[in-house]
């Protein structure tokens, strides 16, 4: 099978390493030729590495970078079964892309977005042949990373859905497959943990390093959401929460923070700057945490409250089902456990309760209980039977 990447990025270059491991020939394309020389020496270093570790041996090494070439003229691309782009997060650049891209591949070729939460009927409009287009969204580090989210378009075939499921598979990758929606499932059901951090933040409750602290340590997340938000970049990261908003008519709950708009104003974006919510620079010190556990129980059942409302609400919405919505948020963000299980082994009284005080506090619709949470307390229901919490 030929595999054609658009981009030679970080994401581009784990793509291509992924695919090559699996066997493919694989293409990477780019008009950069500074960006096509450092792909290659990044892969040239990161299979180094595993061979120092015993991971691959040196045969190994020369038939994955053997598998892979590097590409100026997208019209090489012309032979390629699949060609999976990872360009910048703009709409109709995507597009353009997409557009010039379908007069050199075959009639039956899949071309896939890795876009982390624009619309692929969107992105597919600009095809004359829109059904074979299909989000195939994978997780930084690719080659580590487990998940990948398969996402069809309106227009998008049956067959090439079922065909790229097994591509993903093949690849020994985890699918998940997700509706065309905002945010996916990932980027959807973990805005709570940046953003309902940020709340409690923003009213005093804790500061920065409490609020780290209770939740990896009382939910054993591996880094907590401030952390996470200068290592992802504050920017970054507060660009996809304001998409996010936006595409979902300004729902409060998935409204931005002016604290991290702030950050991101004054050039605060974290590890890359510096700076962020803690100073990263030689010699600085940070703060402490608090380490009261009554302040710690509040803050990690709040947060995590939230996130399983996503969750359900996410399942409400058929966005995915709860077994690829749990996958995607264990696999794809390493959160300690699926957030659907979590709720079963919380009770789902638990979480409508909490959710109840909350919007009996505030007021505000940012708190609403999802309908699904609601009417499986009522009929006394779990999303999944007690043998799969207990192998969670």
């Amino acid at each position: 099978m030929i595999v054609g990447i658009i981009g030679s990025g970080t994401m581009g270059s784990g793509i291509a390493q992924v695919a090559a491991t699996a066997g493919c020939t694989v293409k990477v394309f780019d008009t950069n030729e500074e960006a096509l020389e450092k792909s290659k020496s990044t892969l040239e270093k990161i299979l180094a590495r595993l061979v120092e570790k015993g991971r691959i041996d040196q045969d190994e090494k020369n038939r994955i970078q053997g598998n892979i070439f590097h590409v100026n003229n997208l019209k090489d691309l012309g032979d390629a079964n699949l060609t999976i782009e990872a360009i910048i997060e703009n709409i109709e650049i995507k597009k353009k892309v997409f557009a010039a891209l379908e007069d050199y591949v075959s009639k039956n070729a899949i071309i896939a977005s890795n876009t982390s939460s624009l619309s692929i009927a969107s992105i597919a409009s600009a095809l004359e042949n829109p059904e074979r287009c299909i989000g195939i969204h994978f997780f930084n580090p690719a080659p580590l990373m487990k998940l990948v989210e398969v996402i069809p378009a309106v227009q998008t075939s049956q067959e090439v859905t079922n065909e790229v499921i097994e591509i993903i598979k093949g690849w020994k990758k985890v699918v998940a497959l997700t509706k065309d929606t905002p945010g996916f499932i990932v980027n959807r059901v973990a805005r709570p943990f940046y953003g309902e951090s940020l709340r409690v933040l923003e009213e005093g409750i804790a500061d920065v390093a409490t609020i780290d602290w209770s939740l990896k340590t009382l939910g054993g997340f591996r880094m907590g959401p401030f952390e996470l938000m200068d290592f992802i970049g504050n920017d970054v990261n507060y660009t996809v929460t304001e998409t996010v908003f936006k595409a979902f008519y300004y729902d409060p709950r998935y409204k931005p923070s002016f604290t991290q708009k702030r950050l991101s104003e004054a050039g605060y974006l974290g590890r890359k700057s510096g700076k962020g919510y803690y100073d990263y620079n030689e010699g600085s010190q940070n703060p402490e945490p608090v380490k009261d556990e009554i302040l710690a129980q509040y803050i990690f059942e709040r947060v995590l409250v939230m996130l399983i409302n996503e969750a359900a609400d996410a399942l409400f919405w058929n966005i995915a089902s709860a077994e690829d919505i749990d996958n995607a948020m264990t696999k794809g963000v390493n959160y300690p456990k699926g957030l659907l299980s979590w709720a079963d082994a919380k009770g789902i009284d638990w979480c409508v309760n909490t959710l109840d005080k909350l919007y009996d506090e505030y007021r505000e619709d940012r708190y609403r209980c999802s309908p699904l949470l609601r009417k499986m307390n009522r009929e006394n229901k779990r999303f999944f039977n007690i043998e799969h919490i207990a192998g969670k």
